[in-house]
């Protein structure tokens, strides 16, 4: 690959190049808050499933999953399946109710200004401290994306980590910036589709290659045999309910990401939602499974050489088989699932800054162009910020994202379900819950000796935080009922 880098080069340059013209597109077409943050609400069901997939996954789906895979064998199938319940469940549960619902609430652009204007929060204490955690979690989330960005330009074109994560932040920042959400949207949907072929292609293969799944099989058994069960770990343990429920609970989080739930809401009609539910879990289910089987068939076609690190397993089966041609295209993919979340986290967060800080705050007369172009500028701010994080070059993907991910699930996911469906529920009940699972995840993951991860412990104390808080408290007023009750009876 090394004599073929030209070709590669060649490759990311218009990739890179066919992004960042999206975005200029999408620019001439932003013109207020409600455009750059959400799309005016206008993108049909098809994007909106693809831009939710490539959004959630990233990175870490490409990099992180097969990488574990490759050192945890079948283990790894847990994960997976958690993460393919939820995404059925937060598609059939939540994101039609939201739709309407955050519309019906002032049309609430953010999630904290949803939660705001459903529970007539006047002190707007609400609103601030759910950006508070939306800024705190996503410089993780964020920072796990530029890490990756930095293994495959690291992996590919043998700069230093500085310098190859340094490239990925200038690129991902620079359609952001300028298109928002329709920039977002419109290259998630390219994204989402290369990261499916190529997950797809590289398996494919490599099996080839080797003689089959028969052949790849037999090569894991001879590595290790519990690579092959899906109930022991590596050392031949049992994995106990802890670890499985750990692993399931994956699927909790999606009740809380802020990036995916803004996709929910962007939809031009609420009706087009059972369609987009479809393409999401046929998209979310091929990518899975082949991302483990991406790590699965390194195992066998590495053997006992190895790899110095996991998570380049899907770089090294590319660099290894592919010609440099086809090879560019589906490291093109890798970055791809690398930009399509971190720019829909750098959106998320720059629209808590500007809407949720800045207008609610201190300018509540700002003017459309005014919070347009805050939101600008607060997406490279908090780039560089997430930059610093990504800096160490012994951060791991699914590291950097299983806390941000967790960080989301508790501190929001019960919440919005419970506000979706419990008319009972109040301002009081959602401070409670917010920060109660919030909280719980930092703390919890200082002291935790068995292993649970985090998500659990959270989901389960923010959901009684807010039982509790609101059954202790003032029923909510009249004209929120009334809300409730209308949206409700859409359904």
């Amino acid at each position: 690959m090394t004599g073929n880098a030209g070709i590669l080069t060649a490759t990311f340059a218009v990739y890179i190049a066919i992004m960042l013209g999206i975005g200029f597109v999408a620019y001439k077409r932003t013109s207020n808050l409600s455009d750059y943050i959400l799309g005016g609400r206008t993108i049909g069901p098809g994007t909106a499933a693809l831009s939710a997939g490539a959004s959630d996954m990233s990175g870490w789906l490409l990099l992180g999953l097969p990488g574990y895979a490759f050192v945890a064998g079948y283990e790894a199938t847990w994960i997976a399946a958690g993460l393919l319940t939820g995404t059925y469940l937060n598609w059939l549960i939540v994101a039609r109710r939201l739709r309407v619902y955050s519309h019906a609430v002032n049309d609430s652009l953010t999630l904290p200004a949803y939660f705001e204007f459903r529970f007539e929060d006047k002190s707007r204490l609400l609103r601030v401290i759910s950006a508070v955690f939306i800024l705190l979690f996503f410089l993780f989330y964020t920072s796990s994306g530029l890490v990756a960005a930095g293994k495959l330009f690291e992996s590919t074109f043998g700069l230093s980590y500085e310098l190859a994560v340094v490239v990925g932040t200038v690129i991902i920042v620079s359609y952001t910036f300028f298109g928002g959400f329709l920039a977002v949207s419109w290259t998630d949907v390219i994204q989402g589709l290369l990261m499916a072929a190529a997950l797809v292609v590289v398996p494919v293969m490599t099996l080839n290659t080797m003689g089959g799944w028969g052949e790849a099989r037999g090569a894991m058994e001879a590595a290790n045999p519990e690579l092959l069960s899906f109930f022991t770990d590596v050392d031949g343990e049992a994995l106990g309910f802890v670890a499985i429920i750990s692993l399931l609970g994956w699927g909790l989080g999606y009740f809380g990401q802020p990036h995916i739930l803004a996709r929910f809401k962007a939809v031009g009609d609420d009706a087009a939602l059972p369609t987009a539910r479809r393409i999401a879990v046929l998209w979310s289910a091929v990518c899975l499974f082949a991302a483990l089987m991406t790590g699965w068939v390194g195992i066998g076609y590495f053997g006992e050489a190895g790899l110095d690190d996991a998570e380049t397993v899907f770089l090294a089966l590319i660099q290894a088989l592919m010609h440099p041609l086809v090879g560019g295209i589906l490291l093109a993919a890798v970055l791809a699932a690398i930009m399509s979340t971190a720019d829909s986290q750098l959106l998320v967060s720059s629209s808590a800054l500007a809407e949720d800080f800045y207008k609610a705050l201190f300018r509540r007369d700002a003017t459309q162009s005014e919070l347009v172009w805050v939101g600008r500028f607060a997406v490279v701010g908090i780039a560089i910020l997430a930059l610093i994080f990504a800096f160490n070059p012994e951060s791991t993907v699914l590291g950097l994202v299983s806390y941000a991910w967790a960080g989301f699930g508790a501190a929001f996911g019960p919440a919005v379900i419970l506000s979706l469906f419990w008319r009972r529920m109040n301002r009081n009940g959602a401070l409670a819950g917010i920060i109660v699972g919030g909280i719980t995840v930092v703390v919890y993951k200082q002291i935790d000796t068995i292993g649970l991860y985090e998500i659990i412990p959270g989901f389960i104390l923010a959901t009684l935080a807010i039982v509790i808080a609101t059954l202790l408290t003032a029923e909510p007023s009249a004209t929120i009922k009334e809300t409730f009750d209308d949206v409700a009876n859409r359904y």
